[in-house]
């Protein structure tokens, strides 16, 4: 099961800029064509919303994520990846494009007995490599894992002139529709 590290995480705010010194290194494009032996990373399919749902739900009862429905997941589905492991879904992460200039990172999970495998990190540059298709400036992800997404090529942008702040405007809702 995903964890934080102590009851004083805070959620951090990373945005990827379009400048070449902070993209990933490494980009593969999202393939279907795999060694049937190791977990391969394609595009989402409306099929496959059922197993992205499961795979959520534990980080959803964590509060890691927020609670998504079938409809919520279905609206990703264009811009979604899956990573696969001998037809099931193990993993899930899509990027919603706000506009030209911002798009976020959206619902990164990865099934508990696939983790610490890279498979949340191919997620992640298949979402990084989607902007960049689409000509995306910068690529927004919200976390408690810092770490992370420092990992994948993120970093703070311009963290002495902007941040990020959040508003609650409703309760959330404590399951998904």
């Amino acid at each position: 099961m995903p964890s934080t590290d102590s009851a004083d995480d805070f959620i951090s705010v990373f945005l990827l800029q379009h400048k070449s010194s902070i993209y990933l290194m490494t980009s593969p494009q999202p393939s279907n064509s795999h060694d049937s032996a190791t977990p391969c990373i394609r595009n989402a399919q409306r099929a496959d919303i059922p197993a992205i749902l499961e795979i959520i739900e534990p980080y959803i009862q964590q509060h890691i994520l927020i609670p998504r429905n079938a409809e919520e997941l279905e609206k990703l589905i264009p811009h979604g990846f899956v990573s696969e492991d001998a037809g099931q879904v193990v993993g899930f992460a899509a990027v919603e494009i706000y506009s030209s200039k911002l798009a976020e990172v959206q619902c990164l999970a990865v099934h508990e007995d696939y983790q610490k495998q890279g498979l949340g990190k191919q997620l992640v540059e298949a979402c990084v490599e989607r902007a960049r298709e689409e000509q995306v400036f910068e690529l927004l992800a919200i976390t408690s894992s810092d770490s992370f997404l420092l990992s994948c090529g993120f970093d703070y942008s311009l963290p002495d002139q902007r941040r990020a702040l959040f508003l609650r405007t409703g309760s959330q809702r404590k399951q998904a529709d």
